[in-house]
């Protein structure tokens, strides 16, 4: 994340400036002084999603240790009980420790209000509750719609302030926040893979984090039968919710299930994090693990995943399924499945499916279905209308039907929404976040399907990950890498449509830099600027022979995130080369394959963009993922991947292609004792340009050093010294930045040029050159400081 850091670190430099120059004042708001210092603050804070509306003040507020978060007297307990979390999340991610009181908040102090008719700009009637306005003045003020708005509010404070240099200072401003949607859901299929408890918690946090609202959790349901010889007897099947009643003995999962504890705990959490969770549980269809239980309650005498709907026994069964895990189930709604049951017995599942809806909604819940009225039936006349249906496949049930049936709708497109992970088909390496960014919005089913932006009848949309391939060997946390690369674009996209911009990575720059939020570490966050120590090609120029579509282009691939992508069009003999500036030697390249992986490719390097040499080969690769190919040192100005043959019917797709050459220090983070002047930064030391240098005071004893961003295995350095060289210094490493090692001595060096010095291995995260003896009566002055592993 140096680029962020970089950032970061130049505005704490403003802010310490503003500090030192008496700028700040006694409550912490750093005041405008002269017209360069009242800028208005015209950029909202980087908060994702973004925020709907912001009106820039001037100036910032600095939190202090003395910041307290206030509600009024009188509040609710809900209320009180969020003033007591919004302090906790705080301290997990600054160095605040705010108390939480009750009364009058003073400057500088966190005050939170619940004001149902408060002014929320354009937010929706229906959609006031989830509504805030985020004040940030003398002190910050946060009033929400409901307990849910003022929740959201809070989340968009905690994003601000880890944005910020310093971790505790907010631009003074408004902002007026609220959702276009009221559904931004996601689905989660722990039926056919079970997700720990653990896993369940950190995603409820995470989807508060990022205002998504509504996580359905399919309880129930079955590999494919073709996969086990068609032996329904040994097709795996699930149910995850354990009963202690002694009549569902046997019915949960022994490879994974959740107590009614867990299930408690998953509501409280939800609660906290303002999301509400919908429990399916799944039939007629997909209901192996029912009819395992009760195998003369299954169709074709068991031998499908079928229910069989012509006994009443099975209803009666479901019904008390349903009535048995029902007071679990904290939230309004129920998910009763019913997809995919075989159209020849349209009557029987009609009349099944009236029967279930009625039956759920008296136990107090109303209910969801997944949309199959189309396939099943010709349509929905004389199926109960007081459902509210997942469009999932256009074919199965399109939403305009649906609505014209007079349901409302939530878009679970399976073309544009479905993830099976690792599969060849719905999206196996994760949904394209740049797509979802630029070309998606929750009105979007594809073809003719889509519907006008905020159709009155489309409450949201809910994206699903189905684990179809209960064969396969991944974990819950390979799975959380392939949702992570569209996460916050779909949360984007469902909160608005447009706030978010068009700029897509300067989006990722946002997500990278507030995280996944708190009580989420055991999600890996890998939405981050990710630069491989010698990576040449990063953010240089790189053009290709085609592009997919403008979101596709070739600058995907080096932009240091693996959630973007470069892709061809459908041919082989694709390319992508990167011009790394000047002739560089390298020794290897990595590429992060997409699903659209080349199968045969070769690597070639030249020096002026038209004759080529080949440097390596792959022959016969046969999946996606990364590829790294080591060679003997190559040289070169221009690299290239040139696609032979293609991997699959698509074209070439690359989450990332890197250039690793042999100095480990380019474009990392240096520090030095001192600088001649302004002009002569350590950073120009490792800009990998020998035309710019590092220079020093006149003294002895002055050092660069370089953080390498972890503890790396380096055997040797070469340092390009300007007229003003070291005659006498040392080489040192260190783990911390405190306690170094010399690994290498120079001693009487006796002009300038390069110098190289190789040692045995040595391993730390920072490498200093320590000057001891200047060789001129100037300072100590470096074209490079490179570093080689």
């Amino acid at each position: 994340m140096n680029t962020v850091w970089n950032a970061r670190l130049s505005r704490r430099s403003l802010l310490a400036s503003a500090v030192a120059a008496g700028l700040v004042s006694a409550v912490g708001v750093v005041t405008a002084v002269g017209a360069t210092q009242a800028q208005v603050n015209s950029a909202p804070p980087g908060v994702v999603p973004a925020l709907q509306q912001w009106s820039g003040g001037t100036g910032q507020l600095v939190l202090s240790a003395a910041s307290r978060v206030v509600v009024p007297a009188g509040a609710s307990a809900g209320l009180k009980d969020l003033a007591g979390q919004v302090a906790a999340d705080v301290a997990e991610m600054t160095s605040l420790r705010p108390s939480v009181v009750t009364g009058t908040a003073a400057a500088g102090d966190i005050s939170l209000k619940v004001d149902p008719a408060a002014d929320f700009g354009a937010a929706k009637p229906e959609l006031k509750s989830e509504a805030y306005r985020l004040t940030v003045g003398t002190n910050v003020e946060i009033v929400g719609g409901s307990d849910k708005g003022t929740y959201y509010g809070s989340r968009s404070l905690l994003q601000a302030l880890i944005s910020s240099p310093d971790r505790s200072s907010l631009p003074v401003g408004t902002a007026v926040d609220y959702p276009d949607y009221a559904v931004r859901g996601f689905m989660l299929d722990v039926g056919r893979r079970f997700f720990t408890p653990q896993y369940i918690q950190a995603q409820l946090r995470w989807m508060g984090w990022l205002k998504m609202n509504t996580l359905q959790i399919h309880l129930n349901d079955n590999g494919f039968a073709s996969h086990y010889d068609n032996d329904y007897s040994k097709t795996p099947a699930a149910f995850r919710l354990a009963s202690t009643n002694p009549a569902f003995a046997g019915l949960a999962a022994t490879d994974g299930s959740y107590s009614r504890a867990d299930w408690d705990g998953f509501e409280a959490t939800a609660a906290k994090n303002a999301v509400t969770i919908i429990p399916e549980i799944d039939s007629p269809a997909h209901a192996l693990a029912f009819i395992h239980f009760k195998p003369e309650l299954g169709l074709d005498g068991g031998k499908s995943d079928h229910l069989d709907l012509s006994k009443p026994a099975t209803t009666d069964f479901m019904k008390s399924v349903f009535a048995e895990f029902a007071p679990w189930f904290r939230g309004p709604t129920i998910h009763i499945g019913a997809d995919e049951y075989p159209a020849s017995l349209a009557g029987e599942y009609k009349t099944y499916f009236n029967t279930m809806a009625a039956y759920v909604r008296s136990l107090g819940k109303s209910v969801n279905a997944w949309g199959s009225l189309t396939q099943m039936s010709g349509g929905g006349a004389g199926y109960d209308k007081n459902v509210v249906i997942n469009s999932w496949n256009n074919s199965w049930y399109s939403p305009k039907a649906a609505i014209a049936d007079g349901y409302k709708v939530i878009n679970s497109n399976d073309g544009l929404l479905y993830v099976v992970p690792f599969a060849n088909y719905y999206h196996g390496q994760g949904l394209d976040g740049s797509y979802i960014f630029n070309s998606w919005a929750p009105n979007i089913f594809g073809g003719t399907n889509d519907l006008p932006a905020q159709d009155p009848d489309l409450l949201g949309a809910m994206p699903a990950v189905w684990n179809d391939q209960t064969w396969a060997t991944y974990t819950e946390l390979q799975v959380h890498g392939l949702i992570e690369k569209s996460f916050a674009a779909l949360a984007q996209k469902m909160w608005s449509p447009t706030a978010g911009g068009t700029d897509y990575a300067s989006f990722l720059l946002k997500v990278a830099t507030v995280g996944q939020g708190p009580g989420t570490g055991y999600l890996p966050d890998t939405i981050t600027l990710n630069r491989t120590p010698g990576d040449l090609a990063y953010g240089r120029l790189a053009t290709a022979s085609s592009a997919e579509s403008s979101a596709l282009g070739a600058a995907n691939a080096v932009d240091g995130f693996d959630a973007t992508r470069w892709a061809s069009g459908y041919s082989d003999n694709q390319w992508l080369q990167v011009d790394l500036g000047s002739s560089r030697t390298f020794t290897s390249v990595r590429l992060n394959w997409e699903g659209a992986y080349g199968k045969d490719y070769d690597i070639r390097t030249s020096g002026d963009g038209t004759t080529w040499t080949t440097v390596a080969q792959r022959r016969g690769r046969t999946g996606a993922g990364q590829d790294t190919l080591t060679f003997p040192a190559a040289t070169g100005r221009y690299v290239r991947m040139q696609g032979i043959t293609r991997g699959t019917t698509f074209g070439y797709s690359l989450y990332s292609f890197e250039v690793i050459g042999g100095d480990l220090a380019q474009g990392r983070t240096a520090t030095a004792s001192s600088t001649e002047t302004a002009n002569f930064p350590a950073a120009n030391a490792v800009d990998g340009n020998d035309t710019t240098r590092w220079a020093s005071a006149y003294t002895n004893n002055q050092w660069l050093k370089v953080d390498l961003g972890s503890a790396l295995t380096i055997t040797s350095v070469t340092l390009n010294w300007e007229n003003a060289y070291g005659k006498d210094y040392d080489i040192q490493t260190s783990n911390d930045g405190t306690t170094w090692t010399t690994v290498a001595q120079r001693r009487g060096l006796t002009g300038a040029g390069q110098d190289t010095l190789t040692f045995p291995s040595a391993t730390g995260r920072y490498v200093r050159m320590q000057g001891v003896t200047r060789g001129t009566s100037y300072g100590y002055s470096l074209y490079s400081f490179q570093i080689r592993a």
